[in-house]
């Protein structure tokens, strides 16, 4: 029975500005499904994420599902129709992956984990990204306000 009790909290539910920030507040990499609410999160990687963390066993790793219709922080996602899983560690973004490609994601978590531990244990530098897409949206959404 306690294996099913690790199975059903397999992935954090953040579905508010505090929850969101006790999350980044975790230790390792956290891996987060930001979802619209009239969609919800991506089912077809939940047995990838539960594959991933049986065969690692690491407490450094986290999964969450976030709707970024409750939360300010990821107001920037709201209107997005693909699924986008967003990476953190350290409470800073360090990745993003769109679309449901289980390989990419799976490399991109295997990856994101070992930066991560190398950082904790031997105090490598963090690399720390934007989310690229969001930045050109915003900057057109900018232009367009100024005309």
């Amino acid at each position: 029975m306690a294996s099913k009790k690790k199975e059903i909290i397999l992935q954090v539910t953040v579905n508010n500005q505090e929850l969101w920030e006790e999350m980044l507040g975790f230790k390792g990499l956290i891996v987060v499904d930001v979802y619209q609410g009239w969609c919800g999160p991506c089912r077809t990687v939940v047995n990838l994420f539960r594959k991933i963390r049986n065969e690692l066993g690491d407490d450094l790793l986290h999964f969450a599902v976030a709707e970024v219709d409750s939360i300010d922080a990821l107001e920037n996602y709201r209107g997005k129709c693909e699924p986008t899983f967003l990476f953190y560690a350290g409470g800073e973004f360090v990745a993003v992956v769109r679309g449901a490609n289980a390989p990419l994601l799976q490399k991109t978590i295997l990856d994101q984990l070992e930066a991560e531990r190398k950082v904790l244990e031997q105090g490598a530098e963090r690399v720390v990204i934007k989310d690229e897409a969001l930045s050109k949206e915003g900057e057109d959404a900018t232009i367009i306000q100024e005309e």
